[in-house]
């Protein structure tokens, strides 16, 4: 009798901590929820136990659902902090100190945003003055799954230090310490990366199933063995489809933001023209997946890399930056480009500072609505005039700037009919970049900047922003075809 009842109590102390109130790693002591918006707020219970979520001052409730699921939206507030969040039930309670209310920046990708502020130029000077308490970190650990989870393994929310910021992304610290000193708000940073990654294991497998070249490969996720995906040399895991976004991303979802920064595309270079059709499927995914409408999207393109050619010719970089510029077509998005900013032998440039400076201009204007010149010139027209070509540009901000001592514009060739690009000299007239064809017979297409590494790019405008690489040709790429 003594072992019946021992083993009841002990069955009842089982189901008790099972059934225990539990929120999802994102809600934490110090974290940022997202001011102007309401605030879903989630977690789990027992089955149809009520639930009492208390912020300032309001009181929030609803029922868990037999599965013991919920959630709930609370109002929208303004910024300011810190608060208390408090969540309890008949049984359980769960208290969280020192949360603020600002903008929270989802920050996205591979390696160049996963790079750590200590390892970039003048990052010691940085870390020493980073005491930031309206500063906000949360990284997610990686993870990897090909189905959805609970929640993620391993994440946390601290308040910016030196001693927590050092490893952190350095684009997303500096970012944020721009934005805030401009705003005055308090920034909060969702740290969900991992280098070397492809932009399809961020994606769902919803939005892939309608993409032809992924519907079969997502579709095996759910017949092959978890044996073979855990095999990096069967599978290399972290670049499989939806893998990361079951592992890191969807645990956070729907968890309140202001956007999203994003730098990813390396690893997509060699399928150029497939990322023309699965970045913008990213983006989109995401939006739908959040709920909160054309969220901001931003995103750096790819820096110049590898060593420079003496001649123009193809290059998958430069398709793949084509390919990010397409996607502007997508509303409430910007990128930052930083053609000039690359390393030759370096695929991690070190300059993340001037990365962080040119996407907070670019939230300044798609996410905040300022004023302010957010991108460096991009190509509008061509007028081909005998031996001359005249090329006009948006987004000239104050007016163009050629940085030569002699005035000569670089990176620009042109073709004939025969498709063979030859390097021309140029210069600037006003907002306008003459080129001078010379001996190229019937001249055709310009092309500038297109290269893994045009080293020699000098057109900015005057507030400083290089201008966007483009080509005025649609002839079939390196990349064309690539799956």
């Amino acid at each position: 009798m003594k072992k019946i009842v021992l083993l009841a109590a002990l069955f009842l102390l089982i189901f008790q901590v099972e059934a225990a109130l539990k929120m999802p790693k994102v809600f934490a002591d110090h974290m940022v929820l997202q001011r102007g918006q309401e605030i879903p707020v989630w977690g789990e219970a027992d089955p149809r136990q009520w639930i009492n979520v208390n912020f300032q001052g309001k009181r929030y409730r609803v029922r868990a659902d037999r599965d013991g699921k919920w959630m709930l939206k609370m109002d929208a507030y303004p910024h300011g902090g810190p608060y208390t969040l408090s969540i309890d039930t008949k049984d359980d309670s769960k208290v969280f100190e020192n949360v603020m209310m600002g903008d929270v920046w989802l920050l996205g990708g591979q390696s160049n945003m996963e790079w750590a502020l200590k390892n970039t130029n003048n990052g010691e000077d940085s870390i020493k003055v980073a005491d930031h308490p309206n500063i906000r970190l949360f990284e997610v650990g990686r993870n990897l799954s090909l189905e959805a989870i609970d929640d993620v393994p391993e994440a946390q929310w601290s308040v910016c230090t030196p001693e927590t910021v050092e490893n952190f992304s350095a684009i997303g610290y500096y970012f944020a310490r721009r934005i805030q000193t401009d705003l005055d708000v308090p920034i909060g940073l969702l740290d969900i990366n991992w280098g070397g990654t492809l932009s399809e294991a961020w994606t769902s497998a919803e939005a892939l199933m309608t993409h032809e070249d992924f519907k079969e490969r997502v579709a095996s996720n759910q017949t092959e063995g978890p044996e073979d995906f855990s095999d990096p040399e069967v599978r290399k895991p972290n670049l499989w489809p939806t893998s990361l976004y079951f592992g890191m991303l969807e645990p956070v979802i729907p968890f309140a933001i202001k956007g999203t920064l994003w730098y990813q595309g390396e690893s997509n270079a060699g399928r150029a023209y497939q990322y023309r059709e699965i970045f913008p499927l990213l983006i989109s995914d995401w939006r739908k997946q959040w709920g909160q409408g054309d969220f901001p999207f931003l995103w750096v393109q790819l820096a110049n890399f590898r060593q420079a050619k003496e001649e123009p010719g193809d290059s998958d970089w430069a398709e793949l930056r084509e390919a990010q510029s397409m996607t502007l077509s997508l509303p409430n998005t910007a990128q930052a480009v930083i053609i000039d900013k690359g390393e030759a032998n370096d695929i991690h440039p070190r300059d993340k500072w001037t990365v962080g400076e040119r996407l907070a201009k670019a939230a300044k204007k798609v996410a905040y609505g300022m004023d302010v010149v957010y991108s460096g010139p991009t190509y509008k027209s061509m007028e081909i005039q005998d031996d001359q070509i005249r090329i006009s540009f948006d987004h000239v901000g104050s007016g163009l700037m050629v940085k030569d001592k002699y005035g000569y514009v670089k990176g620009f060739a042109v073709a004939g009919a025969d498709k063979q690009f030859h390097w021309v000299k140029g210069f600037q007239d006003g907002d306008q970049i003459v080129l001078e064809t010379g001996d190229i017979a019937d001249p055709v297409a310009v092309r500038y900047a297109w290269a893994d590494n045009p080293d020699d790019v000098n057109l900015y405008n005057k507030e400083g922003l290089p201008a966007n690489p483009f080509r005025t040709d649609e002839w079939q790429g390196i990349t064309y075809g690539k799956k």
